[in-house]
């Protein structure tokens, strides 16, 4: 059952707002059946789709292994490190607004920029994660959406994130995960090294 999804206008006003405010929670704790239900392994797609998305993923965020790289093109913090529902997390998510607006999926040009904290203060570039909110999407396509094969999970609203409704696939490309590479939850990734502030 899916629930009423807010405008893509008023989810632009309600992410701005709020990340003005810096009220997004520094340590969001796990919706348990949902996140359960997230962390089903993502295996679509063949063999050569999926080195090919790995391998896009790694060309086009090479540079963000600076964090200050990735603010200066846009991304920015957004929810504090995402820690995981038993074990492992998502991370630091740096999020482009105007890529999380536009309605579209280029595995050129991720969404969010994913960031492990080490315990020294530094940040590790993990890979990315596409985003499309689910009005726009299924305004213009049928089906669930797909990235060179690889299909994206579906979280309903209300969520851990207070956003409406959206599609999202994580690719972990900087950092092997032993659960799967497109699984929302990276078993060898820690919040412990996040103290609350921004990086």
């Amino acid at each position: 059952m899916r629930f009423a999804r807010p405008t893509t206008r008023h989810a632009c006003l309600m992410i701005a707002g709020l990340l003005l405010a810096g009220s997004w929670p520094p340590h969001a704790r796990a919706q348990e059946g949902q996140a359960q239900a997230a962390h089903a392994h993502a295996r679509t797609g063949n063999t050569t789709e999926t080195n090919a998305l790995v391998e896009i993923v790694r060309e086009s965020t090479r540079r963000f292994q600076n964090v200050a790289v990735a603010e200066a093109e846009g991304y920015k913090l957004m929810f504090g490190c995402v820690s995981g529902p038993d074990a492992g997390a998502m991370g630091l998510h740096y999020v482009n607004l105007p890529l999380v607006l536009d309605g579209e999926l280029d595995a050129k040009r991720p969404e969010i920029i994913l960031y492990e904290p080490l315990p020294d203060g530094r940040l590790r570039l993990t890979g990315a994660d596409y985003l499309v909110f689910a009005a726009d999407w299924d305004k213009k396509n049928i089906g669930t959406p797909q990235l060179m094969g690889q299909l994206l999970h579906f979280f309903e609203s209300p969520n851990r994130f207070g956003l409406p409704a959206f599609y999202t696939v994580h690719v972990w490309a900087w950092k092997d995960n032993p659960t799967g590479t497109f699984v929302n939850w990276h078993s060898n990734v820690s919040c412990d090294g996040f103290g609350g502030q921004k990086p």
